[in-house]
């Protein structure tokens, strides 16, 4: 019997006493009740709410260890990148499924749990309305991730479409403002246009001063960019960042979904293509109570974008550093080498994951671009003519220790160079005797110990005397 249902019997168990037979026996007779029921509608017109005994929940038991381990490394996790309820459930179905249980049963434990470990948190936001192709909303997040054999704190870029609710995300060491604007042409290719407008927080990679009002002064190289590209900016005001809750609400999505638990990659950009694979599979969800998936909704918006410029924008920054003693330039304060003599201006093009030296009109070094202060980047390539004048400034060369460091001079390199000195001090310069000297030590062979013969060593027959040959060949040679 539901609530309602109980609350009508009730009142017509108190009009009958009242009005009708007046005492509890014959109100229990005539209604076909209990009289404890009876006596409890006399005491109040509302009925005592029922105690729900506790349910055994034997699909919980086996997965309960497994939650409990999963919250007690959430503890430990950057706060944005913690499981959310349903996804426990989903690696339960993944990693456990010989376990089945219902999602509601696991919302309900990692309520529990959640409250106990003061893990909880509520934000709220606001519905919006877009029509295709009119506004997409920027930002940048925190996340980290395991890259190699290190947790790395990394900047990701993010923009989502307000009309499809599609989103870009892409990760970078720094949020520079060369990552910046490479990540909007990567972000525009992606969606397959431009969107008419693109709303952000007060970013120093675009505005360089706050004005009065919604005026902002920009910086040179983002309106050089925004001409390029045939789009408006519009800026949030400062502190309130729920003015661009989609872009908001895509992150936090986002990081429950793909950044958890916290991802391993090689590198950078093997980190990137998950994040991509990240974005693909998110067109295929419904957000909220729209009719249509995420992907037929960015493939119906993709006719109402801009087109992308054909002839590309020049992200880069240049300067023209003179090259040191030491066969090094300084760029942003970090030095780079280059296999370019002494005294020389080089052209340098600093782009958000890697740096670029040019001389006379070729790329004569490439380097990862680094983002420590006064730290030196150095290849020992670059220094071979050196090195062919003075070799003793190999051993403790700063290059070799980097490439001993990056795993770039394997030990195997040593015992060439090993073998090369042994050579030499022996007196040869050919290539045979180098490579017997690598491979000597695989070449010995030990010695069989002598076995006792036995019967057969009335075989043995003394050794042959060859002096009378001597002779006969001193005869022969005279």
């Amino acid at each position: 019997m539901n609530w309602r249902t109980k609350v009508e019997l009730f009142a017509q168990i108190r009009r009958e006493y009242e009005f009708g037979i007046g005492t509890i026996k014959g109100v229990a007779r005539t209604l076909g009740v209990h009289r404890r029921m009876v006596r409890e509608a006399l005491q109040s017109a509302l009925p005592c709410e029922r105690k729900r005994p506790a349910r055994a929940q034997p699909s919980l038991g086996p997965v309960t260890p497994f939650i409990d381990d999963i919250l007690q490394a959430d503890l430990k996790a950057p706060r944005k990148q913690r499981h959310t309820a349903h996804r426990i459930y989903d690696r339960i179905r993944t990693e456990l499924p010989d376990h089945p249980i219902a999602e509601s049963t696991v919302r309900r434990y990692v309520h529990i749990r959640k409250t106990a470990l003061g893990l909880l948190g509520q934000e709220t936001f606001v519905p919006q309305s877009y029509t295709w192709g009119q506004q997409a909303q920027v930002d940048w997040y925190e996340a980290q991730a395991d890259l190699g054999d290190h947790r790395q704190t990394l900047q990701v870029f993010c923009m989502r479409s307000m009309a499809s609710a599609a989103a870009f995300h892409r990760t970078y060491p720094r949020a520079t403002q060369q990552a910046f604007l490479k990540a909007h042409e990567l972000a525009f290719r992606y969606f397959g246009g431009v969107f008419r407008l693109c709303r952000y927080d007060n970013l120093k990679s675009a505005v360089k001063a706050i004005l009065r009002g919604k005026r902002r002064e920009e910086t040179a190289r983002f309106i050089a960019f925004r001409s390029h590209g045939h789009f408006e900016a519009d800026f949030c005001t400062p502190g309130a960042g729920h003015e661009k809750g989609g872009v908001e609400g895509e992150q936090g999505y986002f990081r429950r979904n793909h950044w958890v638990p916290v991802p391993q990659a090689e590198h950078l950009q093997a980190l990137n293509e998950q994040l991509l694979k990240g974005c693909r599979q998110d067109e295929a969800r419904q957000v909220g109570d729209r009719a249509m998936t995420v992907g037929t909704a960015t493939a119906l918006e993709r006719e109402h974008l801009l087109p992308i410029s054909a002839e590309g924008c020049d992200l880069a920054e240049v300067c023209f550093p003179i090259v040191d003693s030491k066969r090094y330039v300084k760029v942003r304060t970090k030095g780079y080498s280059v296999p370019v003599r002494a005294d020389t201006k080089v052209r340098a093009v600093v782009r958000p994951v890697v740096v670029e030296i040019w001389h006379e009109g070729r790329c004569v070094a490439r380097h990862e671009r680094s983002y420590s202060r006064q730290q030196k980047i150095l290849n020992l390539e670059h220094y071979l003519d050196v090195l062919e004048r003075k070799p003793g400034a190999l051993a403790g060369s700063t290059p070799l220790e980097q490439w001993r460091t990056q795993g770039r001079w394997p030990e195997s390199y040593d015992r060439l160079r090993q073998a090369v000195e042994t050579a030499l001090q022996l007196g040869f310069a050919d290539p045979a005797a180098v490579r017997y000297l690598v491979t000597a030590e695989e070449q010995i062979r030990t010695r069989p110990e002598a076995i006792d013969v036995g019967s057969l060593q009335r075989y043995t027959r003394p050794l042959p005397v060859l002096t009378d040959y001597n002779r006969l060949l001193a005869e022969v040679t005279r």
